[in-house]
């Protein structure tokens, strides 16, 4: 019986191969794009565990493919970028991403990362009484939604994780390095931006302002709290 399905969209050939080879030896089922569109048609089709998406591809680039992808699944997303600019990966990561991979990379690497993102990721058997209620905010793990003040939002695998691991502990305080290990399941390195930019759309989803009864503070130094104002 083959293992979760990946999804690997790369313009190199040699590069689609090299992984599948790896994914295979691992027990993964794994499909294969050549271009944006055809990731798009084929997240559609075939509903993979997770998507490893390269940037710079033709027809549809990885960052729009992430877009669109976005607009109607939630599927785990890899970029994998051979830019070095930090720019690059952040915008990667605001498209929807939930980890990115630089090129050249270590097969292994993609790999574990890969187990990693799909361990923390919660499946289709999440219970959707899963949640968690604050004034006007109701978190849904079970659907992957925010509802404020009867807006609802839908969040990313990762986004969900994040918000969902500083709600439960309201008040507590985690560096970024913490969250990095409870959340992505590794260490990135020293690269704490992942966290920053995650915590941004979330509180750009959740509407957190001054004048809501709770917030997702930065504490200077340290790190982030879910933080419920009395």
């Amino acid at each position: 019986m083959s293992g979760p399905l990946v999804l690997v969209a790369d313009d190199d050939a040699q590069i689609r191969e090299l992984l599948k080879l790896y994914f295979d030896k691992e027990g993964f089922a794994v499909a294969e794009a050549a271009d944006g569109a055809e990731t798009i048609v084929k997240v559609q089709q075939l509903s993979p565990s997770l998507v490893i998406l390269d940037i710079m591809m033709p027809v549809l680039d990885g960052l729009e493919a992430c877009r669109q992808i976005r607009k109607f699944s939630r599927v785990p997303i890899i970029m994998l970028t051979a830019s070095a600019a930090d720019d690059d990966r952040i915008l990667g990561l605001e498209t929807g991403a939930d980890d990115y991979i630089g090129k050249p990379f270590n097969p292994r690497e993609v790999v574990a990362r890969v187990k990693a993102v799909l361990r923390r990721s919660p499946g289709p058997e999440a219970a959707a009484g899963d949640i968690l209620r604050f004034p006007h905010l109701e978190i849904n793990r079970g659907e992957y939604t925010v509802t404020v003040y009867g807006r609802t939002e839908p969040l990313t695998a990762k986004e969900m994780e994040l918000l969902w691991h500083l709600a439960a502990h309201p008040g507590r305080v985690f560096s970024r390095e913490q969250l990095l290990e409870s959340v992505w399941g590794y260490t990135y390195c020293g690269d704490t931006r992942t966290v920053d930019t995650h915590i941004k759309r979330i509180r750009q989803k959740i509407g957190a302002q001054d004048s809501t009864p709770w917030d997702v503070k930065t504490v200077w130094g340290v790190g982030y709290k879910f933080e419920v104002k009395v």
